[in-house]
């Protein structure tokens, strides 16, 4: 499987982003710095976590105004799969690759934990590995990670099953409705999603639960 990472000014979890690919795909990702027009012939395109731009504005909105989104934008509606965590899921929703925004932490402040996640829909090809209604571990680390959509929009992601993750039991770190954790474009090859599974893929992290991503990537490639 053939990957690509973009990077912009302020991205931080990029090379966490680097390893999880290569170690799971026996290939080193590209990388594309945001400046650049075109993106590499690849299988997956990964946005990773940080802070963009200091997230000056509103997180994400600036990077979705970079060079590189215009064919990120391409390269998706062409069926190219593409993820973003954390901060990466802030730029495909300002870029309007995926519906609803990413608002201020219901606490207003920094989360930094572990939470629990629950495998909604397993047919796709961010998630066929899982099994439906796993829940698995994951890291989490926003500020800005409280996922909103008005009334119709929600409706509309729920009833077609886009919502792929949703946070488990009472470890919602940031009041996301429906407890959504992450979800995709109505054409599938596009998720967004704020907790880090590139930070839980060998036992040197801590434990395994967050390969299951990309070995369903890996699959699906």
């Amino acid at each position: 499987m053939k990957t690509a990472v973009i990077v912009f000014p302020g991205s931080n979890r990029d090379r966490d982003m680097f390893h999880a690919l290569e170690l799971i795909t026996g290939t080193r990702p590209q990388s594309v710095w945001h400046t650049e027009s075109t993106l590499p012939d690849v299988d997956l395109v990964v946005v990773p976590g940080g802070f963009s731009y200091g997230d000056y504005l509103r997180s994400g909105a600036i990077a979705a105004r970079s060079p590189i989104l215009k064919d990120l934008v391409a390269k998706a509606d062409s069926g190219v799969a593409v993820l973003g965590v954390c901060n990466g899921f802030q730029i495909l929703t300002e870029a309007g690759l995926l519906p609803g925004a990413l608002m201020r932490n219901a606490g207003l402040t920094f989360v930094c934990r572990e939470v629990l996640m629950e495998t909604v829909n397993t047919a796709t090809r961010f998630s066929s590995k899982f099994e439906k209604g796993q829940v698995w571990r994951c890291p989490v680390a926003h500020h800005d990670g409280n996922y909103f959509a008005d009334a119709d929009t929600l409706k509309q992601i729920e009833d077609n099953g886009q919502v792929v993750f949703r946070y488990a039991g009472d470890t919602n770190p940031n009041g996301s409705i429906n407890n959504i954790a992450g979800i995709m474009n109505a054409k599938g090859n596009v998720l967004g999603m704020m907790p880090h599974p590139e930070n839980l893929i060998e036992p040197l992290n801590g434990g395994l639960d967050g390969r299951l991503l990309f070995e369903s990537l890996l699959e699906a490639a």
